[in-house]
């Protein structure tokens, strides 16, 4: 196969290959397409850009290892999108020993006014300071985090956030419901030194 077919397979196709072949080659080409945008996931939950390229770097290895696990049910995006959090969500919930104090999770990207007119606060969340809202991302759980980026960051849809997490569609709903919710009492309750009371 020459390089530019290579380049012009879909991500599907080209995972399909790279099972069959195991070619780090072609890995390298989904690795291409996709490592920016691993860092910048990687990135919000680390705590600063040496740590976010070590995640990025292992989010990938265990990507090709797993790849084989990918059954084409999602787009490949959305099944990585998922894998890349959940990777995330593990390392932070084994480091909490460490003081997990992260910066930035460019919630400038998050759409606050469609979270706002799902929730039944939505005046609150239309108020809502991107600076503010940064830091209460910090004080929800790494699970809660995962699944509000997922959706307002990444704009998956109920159902492709189902596919991606393999879980229920009315699961999916309640967990964006609750960590909804939960982000609106956070930010009630934050003060201008960025401490929950």
């Amino acid at each position: 196969m020459t390089e530019d077919a290579i380049h012009s397979l879909t991500d599907e196709a080209l995972v399909e290959a790279i099972v069959k072949t195991n070619d780090t080659m072609l890995f390298e080409v989904l690795y291409d397409r996709y490592a920016t945008m691993v860092y910048n996931k990687c990135y919000g939950f680390a705590n600063g850009v040496d740590e976010a390229k070590d995640l990025t770097q292992d989010v990938f290895l265990r990507v090709f290892v797993k790849l084989a696990s990918f059954k084409g049910k999602s787009k490949f995006s959305t099944w990585l999108y998922a894998f890349t959090y959940n990777h995330c969500v593990n390392y932070v919930t084994r480091n909490t020993a460490k003081k997990f104090e992260k910066q930035s999770v460019s919630s400038e990207s998050i759409d606050i006014q469609n979270i706002g007119e799902e929730i039944d606060s939505a005046r609150e969340f239309e108020n809502m300071r991107v600076d503010k809202l940064k830091g209460v991302m910090e004080l929800i759980s790494p699970e809660e985090k995962m699944i509000l980026l997922l959706k307002y960051e990444d704009n998956l849809t109920i159902k492709e956030l189902s596919e991606a997490l393999d879980i229920g569609e009315s699961a999916v709903k309640m967990r964006l419901k609750r960590a909804k919710e939960k982000l609106v009492h956070k930010y009630d309750n934050y003060t201008k030194d960025g401490e929950s009371i």
